[in-house]
């Protein structure tokens, strides 16, 4: 790559524990040689994915060249944050060949890919491509929009109204802007919650997409790096809810980290989990705790109701053994008394 070559940049996005850090945890380990470059944008104030990432790295993408940013939407804070990390990832010695922004599970891409016309970036930087991330029982179970008939038989009785939650927009917006669609955990759904997941985004883009399936985030890098799409310069093509607005926010989500002592077992833990996304309406958790007796880190990963727990590595002799949980949830449904109640058991 010359000094006057574009830099490619992949737009990584997806809803909630889609498996959007598992899939650039692959590409770091297959990267074909290539110099990558990560940013990850968390929700929330504990970096729980820049993290996993950081213990993912490798030569080709060595520690230093993961960068998050946690204190705001990536696409809201661009003069402030997002601009001046790219540069910083861009002025690396060596200079990574390729970048890849996570974005958080609330980001609409398309601000994102505005920010790339700025004066400071936009002749050295473009965007090779974004990719949709999506979990097929999710979306087959229409999480998005909870009651889709009901939705639907109201807006026909009053045109005025718009009745589509919050999560189902980010969720179309994300289809929209993507060249391409990875359908994560299909072994979950079967068959048949492949083919309604497929059909519902079929039915969501704009455009026909390739939608790939795969698990575990396993996927041939050839088929999503080097797509040469140079989003920046076709938004037309990619319809948002919020084109015609001046600018965005999350108020409608809102994240609550918890600290908890040791715990005794970890089945405990998730059980008090999968039990506070049922009461609460809980959309994801993730962190990590310090279990009894054991010199592992336990990291914890909830999508909802279903919850993932493993051992990632040693505790390090300067770091408190604790348990630090990120809790996020539409902004009505977080309580930080009776989440914290409700994870002490």
């Amino acid at each position: 790559m010359t000094d006057l070559t574009k830099l490619p940049v992949t737009v990584i996005t997806g809803f909630l524990g889609s498996g959007k850090t598992t899939l650039i945890s692959h590409l770091m380990q297959n990267s074909g040689g290539k110099r990558l470059a990560v940013l990850v944008n968390e929700f929330g104030d504990l970096g729980v994915d820049g993290e996993m990432l950081k213990g993912c790295a490798i030569p080709d993408c060595p520690a230093e060249n993961i960068m998050e940013l946690a204190n705001g939407c990536i696409c809201c804070t661009v003069a402030d944050d997002f601009i001046p990390t790219i540069e910083a990832l861009m002025a690396m010695e060596p200079r990574p060949e390729h970048i890849l922004i996570e974005t958080s599970g609330l980001a609409l891409p398309k601000p994102l890919l505005k920010a790339f016309d700025w004066p400071d970036i936009r002749s050295r930087i473009t965007v090779d491509g974004v990719i949709a991330v999506a979990d097929v029982e999710a979306v087959a179970a229409g999480r998005f929009a909870p009651n889709v008939a009901a939705v639907d038989a109201q807006r026909a009785a009053d045109d005025s109204i718009d009745h589509e939650t919050p999560l189902s927009e980010v969720f179309e917006d994300q289809i929209s802007c993507a060249d391409i669609v990875l359908l994560t955990k299909p072994d979950l759904a079967g068959p048949e919650g492949v083919a309604t997941a497929r059909a519902t985004i079929e039915a969501e883009a704009p455009r026909k997409l390739p939608i790939i399936e795969v698990a575990e985030g396993a996927v041939d890098p050839r088929v999503i790096l080097g797509l040469e799409a140079a989003a920046e310069d076709d938004l037309h093509a990619r319809p948002s809810h919020h084109d015609d607005a001046h600018d965005h926010d999350h108020d409608d989500f809102e994240s609550v980290v918890v600290e908890l002592p040791e715990q005794a077992d970890p089945a405990i833990l998730a059980g008090r989990i999968e039990a506070l996304a049922r009461s609460q309406n809980i959309l994801r958790v993730k962190g990590y705790a310090a279990v009894q007796g054991k010199p592992m880190r336990l990291l914890v990963q909830a999508v909802g109701a279903r919850v993932r727990h493993q051992y990632d590595r040693p505790w390090g002799t300067d770091e408190p053994r604790a348990t630090r949980l990120v809790v996020i949830a539409e902004h009505d449904d977080i309580d930080p008394r009776a989440i914290r109640a409700a994870l002490e058991g």
